[in-house]
């Protein structure tokens, strides 16, 4: 390979590590004025503490999506090695388990109850 590619690639996995650390920042900025703004126009405390918590939430989901990409960018074409492939594993299964439990926060059930839900949705729909 060329010289400059591990360098791009070096800079590029930071820069998609930063962008993910902003989203989650921007997301904690974003969520808490939406949840103010929710106050001062009248609504509950209970809804504005579930919309922020969803709003955080889908913005924590996000930025670690860019992070495990950045991750997986730098295991598989910076530093392929296998304690670097084992680290990268750990990464993924935390982050999965982040992913599953922050869905079901952020919707209130399972994520197999989804479907369900939505499909007696649309048969009330329907009738």
């Amino acid at each position: 390979m060329d010289e400059w590619f591990p360098a791009a690639l070096k800079v590029m996995t930071r820069a998609i590590e930063i962008g993910g650390i902003a989203i989650i920042v921007l997301g904690l900025l974003g969520a808490s004025i939406a949840v103010v703004w929710q106050v001062l126009k009248g609504h509950s405390g209970s809804e504005a503490f579930n919309l922020y918590r969803s709003n955080l939430g889908r913005a924590i989901l996000l930025g670690l999506e860019f992070l495990v990409a950045a991750d997986i960018i730098n295991t598989v074409a910076i530093e392929p090695t296998l304690q670097s492939l084992l680290i990268l594993g750990g990464i993924v299964l935390i982050r999965t388990f982040l992913s599953f439990s922050l869905e079901v926060e952020i919707e209130g059930r399972w994520p197999w109850e989804r479907r369900k839900a939505e499909g007696d949705r649309s048969s009330s729909r329907a009738a």
